[in-house]
């Protein structure tokens, strides 16, 4: 990477966040108030979420034709159980904080168990 390279992103990521921020003062008060943008409102941050989730997921050594390592399986194992209580913690409480904090802690907390016990 150039430095030139590094310079335009860096203004580019700048310009999208200034841009995010300042269009909801520029957009009309009655067309923030529409019912469709509520609903996307009150359902995006579970989407988000979930979004991230599964595209950090590391099944890409996962095939039928290969020989699965243990230490994938535990990882993805791991992962799923994660996620799964990151989306229950979060349909449960209604807070993404918490949520984030449960999907860490149980992440570590489900490698330790498959590295310790499963190995």
């Amino acid at each position: 990477m150039t430095n030139s390279y590094l310079i335009f992103a860096t203004i580019a990521m700048a310009a999208v966040t200034f841009i995010t921020r300042v269009l909801p003062a520029l957009i009309p008060k009655k067309l923030l108030d529409t019912p469709w943008l509520h609903r996307l409102n009150e359902s995006l941050p579970l989407s988000v979420m979930v979004l991230l989730i599964l595209t950090s997921l590391s099944y890409q050594d996962l095939t039928l034709t290969a020989a699965i390592h243990r230490t994938e399986i535990h990882l993805l194992m791991a992962q799923i159980g994660a996620l799964l209580l990151v989306l229950l913690t979060y349909h449960l409480s209604r807070q993404l904080l918490v949520s984030m904090v449960v999907g860490i802690a149980s992440i570590n907390g489900l490698l330790w168990l498959f590295s310790n016990f499963l190995a």
